[in-house]
């Protein structure tokens, strides 16, 4: 809907008990539903006049009345940060997001992101997406690298969002983990929410999880060590780092997932303790890479698939484990 539209909804009986970030959105059919609950939390939508949080259960017959305000302009300020792009048109941008880059501004990092980056390569985006997210229709961790598609347009964001709405596009990482892991493929589905006590973590416990599914075969092993390929069939918060840390396999360098003393207990069970001891010492961040991205263009309809190539620590932290194994 374009900025300033009003809209009202009456709750049929047929929508009792549904979320009404859910309900909305699927009335808001151009409009996702983290965008409709941020306009819920901000009060531009209300129900019988009063305030409600996103997660509210409607009842029948009640009147549900909304604003969808017009946009607010970014305010972050473009700067020239090396972005690799590998592929750009008049629609999309996708990029190859390096290791410590954080995707979007935040509290702490309002400069320094691809946010800001891509501001400077195309100033256009300012438009688009809201106004902390121009252009970004999903995000990777901070120090998880790998493929991004970026829309360029809100045509291109709109249906984009449809797309990881509907589960249609692919998403394939790369995980180096801790152990040998036994089965050559296998599937974890486990729901994923808010860890019950520590707000910052996510958790396979949560009282609150939301179903969660992630595919995984292995690519290589080595002693100590497997690399995993992981296919996401949902995208919830952390969810590979969490999956694989249910799975009693953490991954490699993930500081929030993994046990502690994990580093320890790995080289102690293995011939050459004291050189991979060493390695996991070098590690400061989590070794998963977004490996391969597939998507459907959003202006053409023709598939399309992207390939990031490992960054440079985590292609070398394989093969110095590879060389020590052998």
């Amino acid at each position: 809907m374009p900025a300033n539209s009003a809209f009202s909804i009456r709750v049929k009986p047929s929508d009792e008990d549904k979320r009404l970030d859910v309900l909305v959105a699927s009335f808001l059919s151009d409009c996702t539903r983290t965008f409709v609950a941020g306009l819920i939390s901000a009060e531009h939508i209300r129900v019988d006049g009063q305030p409600k949080k996103p997660g509210y259960r409607v009842k029948s017959g009640q009147r549900i009345s909304g604003v969808i305000p017009p946009p607010v302009p970014v305010e972050f300020k473009p700067e020239p940060i090396p972005i690799d792009i590998l592929y750009e048109d008049d629609h999309v941008i996708v990029v190859n997001k390096q290791p410590g880059l954080v995707v979007h501004p935040a509290p702490g990092h309002f400069s320094g992101t691809l946010v800001n980056g891509l501001l400077y390569h195309c100033p256009d985006l300012g438009g688009i997406g809201g106004e902390l997210r121009p252009g970004i229709v999903h995000r990777l961790d901070k120090d998880t690298s790998g493929s991004m598609i970026v829309a360029k347009n809100d045509a291109a964001h709109t249906h984009l969002s449809r797309q990881f709405k509907s589960r249609k596009i692919q998403k394939q990482y790369l995980a180096l983990v801790h152990g040998d892991v036994k089965k050559a493929t296998g599937s974890i589905k486990l729901p994923i929410g808010r860890h019950p006590v520590d707000r910052k973590r996510m958790s396979t416990v949560s009282p609150r999880g939301r179903a969660a599914e992630t595919n995984w075969s292995v690519k290589e092993r080595f002693q100590g060590f497997t690399l995993l390929e992981m296919d996401l069939k949902t995208g919830r918060t952390h969810q590979i780092r969490v999956h694989c840390a249910a799975l009693h396999h953490p991954i490699v360098g993930d500081k929030v997932y993994r046990p502690r003393k994990l580093e320890k207990t790995t080289a102690r069970d293995h011939q050459q303790s004291d050189k991979i001891l060493q390695l996991l010492k070098s590690v400061n961040r989590q070794m998963l890479h977004a490996w391969r991205l597939s998507f459907t263009h959003p202006e053409t309809g023709k598939m399309m698939s992207f390939e990031s190539p490992l960054p440079e620590d985590m292609a070398q932290l394989i093969k110095k484990i590879r060389k020590i194994g052998s």
